[in-house]
């Protein structure tokens, strides 16, 4: 019979040197899961704490800051790869581009009581690219027309179903605002692609578009630090005279830099460049605040995140393309 008693268990008959080893991994798996703990509370607390500033960053700046970001580096990249590996690319990038303003805003004029048919219109946007790259100003025209007598068309057709029909006043209204998707996407956009299909001419775009993103950027940053006195409040209240004059620095010197480097162009030329694109991409940006001031809406769609729509975004560089054009057929 033994002597030990009844209830001994093994640690007590462990030798020391295991008991403690025990102890000691015991304790560092304690250490660890405290430690572990404590990381996962300074995640969560981070996590808050960036939740709150983007939060509040949203709140002033009216848009989902690193997001827009985003996508702005992301369709900044498609534009300039394009544009500099193989330029007839270019093509690829303008017509999802051209494309997807015409369903924006063909979309946008339907929520406003306007029948505008969207797949025509979509498809003469993505149709002039291609005219405009290979056929020139002519096939630019050419595209031009025979879209806007397409959508046209296809509107007048759509009267055989009960659902189209209308008063001819009303009839006469839609068939307009078709032709103005096509004359304001469509026709507008497809001066970048006229642009880079000249000799030479992929520089003048990717300059022009840059010069434009200074624009936007140089407003952006002064109008959100200094912006107080609003420059047209009752179409773009948060449009300010200190936001314009940054835009107009920022444009400048972009321009400078940009004809001394990109466009081989004295570098004064550059005053020019810059000076004509900031009064074009500033009316740009002011008629689609009026476009969607008159159709009651906040923002053309909400496809880019943190930038609303694809003309949001694009709405200074349409008429700044028309510009571009007419100082590379003078200057170049």
């Amino acid at each position: 019979m033994s002597d030990a008693p009844d209830d001994a268990g093994p640690d007590d008959t462990a030798p020391p040197h295991k008991t403690s080893l025990r102890r000691r991994r015991a304790d560092f798996d304690a250490r660890a899961q405290a430690a572990r703990h404590d990381i996962e509370n300074q995640l969560r607390q981070g996590k808050a704490r960036l939740d709150e500033r983007n939060q509040r960053l949203t709140a002033r700046t009216g848009r989902n800051l690193p997001a827009a970001i985003a996508v702005g580096v992301g369709l900044g990249v498609a534009v300039l790869l394009s544009l500099v590996l193989v330029k007839a690319l270019f093509m690829i990038v303008a017509a999802a581009l051209i494309g997807s303003l015409c369903f924006e805003l063909a979309s946008a004029l339907r929520f406003a009581g306007r029948d505008v048919p969207r797949l025509p219109s979509v498809v003469v946007g993505v149709a002039i690219v291609p005219a405009a790259f290979y056929g020139g100003a002519s096939g630019q025209w050419l595209a031009l027309l025979g879209g806007i007598a397409l959508v046209t068309v296809w509107r007048l057709v759509e009267l055989v179903r009960p659902s189209h029909r209308a008063s001819a006043a009303t009839i006469v209204k839609d068939i307009g605002a078709g032709a103005f998707v096509q004359i304001y996407c469509s026709f507008l956009g497809s001066f970048m692609v006229l642009l880079a299909a000249q000799p030479d001419g992929q520089w003048w775009t990717l300059a022009s578009l840059i010069i434009v993103i200074a624009v936007d950027t140089g407003a952006y940053a002064t109008g959100l630090s200094f912006g107080k006195h609003p420059m047209a409040p009752r179409i773009s209240p948060k449009k300010t005279w200190e936001g314009f004059a940054g835009s107009v620095a920022a444009s400048l010197i972009a321009a400078v830099l940009l004809s001394a480097f990109m466009l081989h162009e004295p570098w004064y030329f550059g005053f020019l460049l810059g000076g004509v694109i900031i009064l074009t991409a500033t009316l740009g940006d002011l008629s689609e605040s009026l476009i969607k001031r008159d159709l009651g809406i906040k923002d053309i769609s909400t496809w880019l995140p943190g930038h609303g729509g694809f003309l949001d975004r694009l709405d200074s560089t349409l008429p700044s393309a028309v510009a571009a054009y007419a100082l590379y057929l003078v200057f170049a």
